[in-house]
């Protein structure tokens, strides 16, 4: 079963730390070792499989879920909140590619050289036109590999339609984001309020999404975003950077 990560005290990227172990309601804790002979002695009912780990109480405060683990649901059951967001759709990005960019017509245009950074308007960018119009903000960052994969390329070359519509989006190196410490998976968050993390299968298909308010998991969510939009890149002048290296 895959580990989740979900916060850390220590600002030099070792213990403690908590992951969640997907598919269950068991948390991991990644601590020091307890080796206090008295200590040892005093605790109960231990197991041989057993070893004691020593967190500082911060980390349980601030990142233990509170809330029972959500069960996974489908996408669509979301869609209704990027009408309804009052203030921030904000979205984190961190796969290598995406199956439904390459199942799509654009693909094979892609790959065929043509522009596609430049298309009409779908239903996505209509309804970002008609939320940011009314002064709300669509925001993403993209992990991005050196040298980008073909799917962050393709993600590269199409989104300025997407930024003239009205998203803010922002790249940020992979090297940065695990200096940062950031979560290995995608989520959009709506108004610091309400989490919608995803779930893939191994061909980068989404399986669905997670839905939470719970305040330890949104808290990371909203600790993760303002550190990577501090650090990340806007999308035409890394377009410049990527462009210059070629």
């Amino acid at each position: 079963m895959a580990l989740r990560f979900l916060g850390t005290t220590s600002e030099d990227g070792d213990c403690p730390t908590l992951y969640e172990i997907e598919g269950t309601d068991e948390i991991l804790v990644q601590g020091d070792r307890e080796t206090d002979p008295q200590h040892l002695a005093q605790l109960r009912d231990v197991k041989e499989s057993e070893t004691f780990v020593r967190v500082p109480r911060e980390l349980l405060t601030r990142y233990a879920p509170r809330t029972p683990a959500p069960e996974l649901q489908p996408f669509a059951a979301v869609s209704h909140l990027f009408r309804e967001f009052r203030h921030t759709a904000w979205r984190l990005e961190t796969r290598r590619g995406y199956s439904t960019d390459r199942r799509g017509p654009k693909w094979q245009r892609f790959l065929a050289g043509e522009d596609v950074g430049h298309d009409p308007d779908n239903a996505w960018r209509a309804n970002v036109r008609e939320q940011t119009a009314q002064g709300k903000r669509f925001a993403r960052v993209r992990l991005v590999d050196e040298p980008l994969t073909q799917g962050q390329q393709y993600l590269l070359a199409t989104a300025p339609a997407n930024v003239a519509a009205g998203e803010d989006i922002r790249n940020l190196t992979r090297a940065d984001a695990e200096r940062l410490r950031l979560p290995d998976y995608d989520f959009w968050l709506f108004d610091s309020k309400i989490l919608a993390r995803f779930a893939f299968d191994e061909d980068d298909t989404t399986l669905g999404v997670y839905v939470t308010e719970d305040p330890a998991e949104v808290l990371a969510a909203c600790q993760a975003r303002d550190a990577a939009w501090h650090h990340a890149v806007p999308t035409a002048e890394f377009a410049k950077r990527v462009a210059s290296t070629v």
